[in-house]
C-alpha cells in the first residue's frame, strides 16, 4: 500500500530482520513502555528472523496482521502499524502502531491508519476499529482525532507496563459506514 511518493506499508519479509532489528534497537528508550514484547522478540537479528517468521503465520492464520511502514528507496522501517485482537464475530479490530524518532511529525501513523482502515473494512470485512492510547501519548491521540475516531471511554487498569502500576488508556473507535 502506498502512503506517499516516499513511504508505503508492507508486509514484513525475511529480508527486513536486519532493518527491524535496527529499528528496534535505535528506538528501544521510546518503546519500552508500550511495546516491551515486541523488543525483547526483536533483540537479535535472529530473534527478528523468527519474528517476522511468526507474524506471516499470524497473517495466514488471521490471528494479527503486522505490516512495515517502510521508507520506499531505502526499504528502511520507519514503523509499524498491526491489526491485533480481532474478534471475527463482532468483526473488531484492535490497531497498534509505532514510529521511530526520526520519522516522527511526517503524518505517517495518520495516513498508515487511513490506509490499514481501509483494508480492514474492504479485505478483512471488520466493522469497527479501536485505538487504545495512554492520555500521555498525545501523538496517538491526535492520529486517532485525524483519523475520525471516537474517543469512547477510560479502561480502567487496561494496560500495565513491566515494573509498573496499572494505567488506564483511553479507547477510540471507527466504525465502517458501509
Amino acid at each position: 500500500m502506498m502512503l506517499s511518493e516516499n513511504y508505503i506499508i508492507d508486509q514484513l519479509k525475511s529480508t527486513d530482520a536486519t532493518r527491524l532489528h535496527l529499528f528496534l534497537l535505535d528506538n528501544t528508550a521510546r518503546f519500552s513502555k508500550f511495546f516491551p514484547l515486541t523488543l525483547s522478540s526483536n533483540e537479535t537479528i535472529e530473534k527478528s528472523v523468527a519474528y517476522i517468521e511468526e507474524k506471516k503465520d499470524e497473517i495466514e492464520r488471521k490471528i494479527n496482521f503486522t505490516f512495515a511502514i517502510k521508507e520506499l528507496d531505502s526499504q528502511k522501517i520507519a514503523g509499524l502499524i498491526i491489526i491485533k485482537k480481532i474478534d471475527w464475530v463482532d468483526r473488531i479490530g484492535e490497531l497498534a502502531y509505532c514510529i521511530g524518532n526520526n520519522f516522527e511529525g511526517k503524518g505517517l501513523v495518520t495516513k498508515a491508519v487511513k490506509a490499514i482502515s481501509g483494508f480492514a473494512y474492504n479485505e478483512l470485512d471488520l466493522k469497527t476499529l479501536q485505538i487504545i492510547a495512554h492520555k500521555t501519548n498525545l501523538g496517538s491521540l491526535k492520529v486517532a482525532q485525524n483519523c475520525d475516531f471516537i474517543w469512547k471511554r477510560t479502561l480502567l487498569n487496561e494496560f500495565t507496563p513491566t515494573g509498573e502500576s496499572p494505567l488506564d488508556m483511553e479507547l477510540y473507535e471507527h466504525t465502517n459506514e458501509k
